[in-house]
């Protein structure tokens, strides 16, 4: 723990390379070491390299956890090539990138770490006091209760929602291309309201609800692209004041981010719907012949 305890001191102290207002970048395509971003991926990547040392330590057959192991360092690296690799710059002069990152949080990183279950393991991350402590208040009902209204599978599909819709609106987008602290937000919104829409798709509702909650998900994420790449002027200007540079006019950039929304994001959701529908299927068919 003194260890971890320097490195986030370290990052915390670091001088960030961000690019929102009046923040410059070097040459070339800088990664972004932001310690609002930086400090709580370390902090996940440590605790569950930890916790997955001392599980395998006590575990007879510690190849069990390899799936999920393999599965949140995906969601990890997923998430980090994000919010920290060129890509995140590249974001902040166009608007088709940013597009690119969002998706990459909310359709990607998110329901990789969902299907790992890695709270177990993160809380064996941590000392022995401090996995008690913590245990004991998610398991409480201040915790407890509001986790599970928000992944109902109903009230999850509505916040998911509610944040996509809500920081589309032109104002809000463009606020927070503009206002570092306001971008943070946004982020932290789009992968936490993303993590509570997965874990009820996979671990909360029984298939056949996955499978049409996820069908409405798609449906009106790809209403908003539509809106977005059809729209016949310029709604983000901040977000597309740098396209020229790039050799896209505002309105192209506008365009291009608006198609990634309706078709490559629709399509993720669209390929989750029906694997959820095929095991709705299935399990149906199982249950039918066990009774006949």
């Amino acid at each position: 723990m003194p260890a971890l305890i320097r490195i986030l001191f370290f990052f915390m102290i670091a001088s960030p390379a961000m690019a929102h207002g009046d923040e410059t970048h070097g040459s070339g395509y800088p990664w972004t070491f932001d310690p609002w971003i930086v400090v709580p991926l370390a902090m996940l990547a440590l605790l569950y390299g930890a916790g997955v040392t001392r599980l395998a330590r006590r575990a007879r057959q510690p190849g069990g956890m390899l799936m999920r192991a393999l599965l949140y360092c995906s969601g990890w690296l997923t998430l980090a090539a994000a919010l920290l690799s060129p890509l995140h710059w590249l974001g902040e002069h166009l608007y088709t990138f940013h597009m690119i990152e969002h998706e990459m949080v909310m359709a990607v990183s998110a329901p990789l770490i969902v299907l790992a279950r890695p709270v177990g393991i993160l809380m064996w991350g941590l000392p022995g006091r401090a996995r008690r402590v913590a245990a004991s208040g998610m398991c409480s009902p201040l915790v407890r209760g509001p986790w599970d209204w928000c992944t109902g599978t109903l009230n999850a599909t509505i916040i998911h929602g509610f944040a996509i819709w809500a920081w589309h609106l032109p104002v809000l987008f463009d606020a927070a291309v503009t206002n570092t602290a306001l971008h943070r937000v946004q982020h932290l919104c789009f992968f936490v309201t993303a993590i509570l829409f997965w874990w009820a798709m996979i671990w909360r509702s029984d298939y056949g609800a996955s499978a049409w909650h996820l069908f409405a998900t798609m449906v009106h994420t790809s209403i908003l692209g539509a809106l977005i790449a059809l729209a016949p002027r310029v709604l983000y200007i901040a977000q597309t004041r740098t396209a020229l540079a790039w050799g896209l006019t505002p309105l192209e950039d506008q365009q291009l981010a608006g198609m990634i929304m309706w078709v490559p994001a629709g399509t993720i959701y669209a390929v989750a719907a029906m694997a959820m529908l095929a095991l709705w299927i299935l399990g149906s068919s199982e249950r039918r012949a066990q009774n006949a």
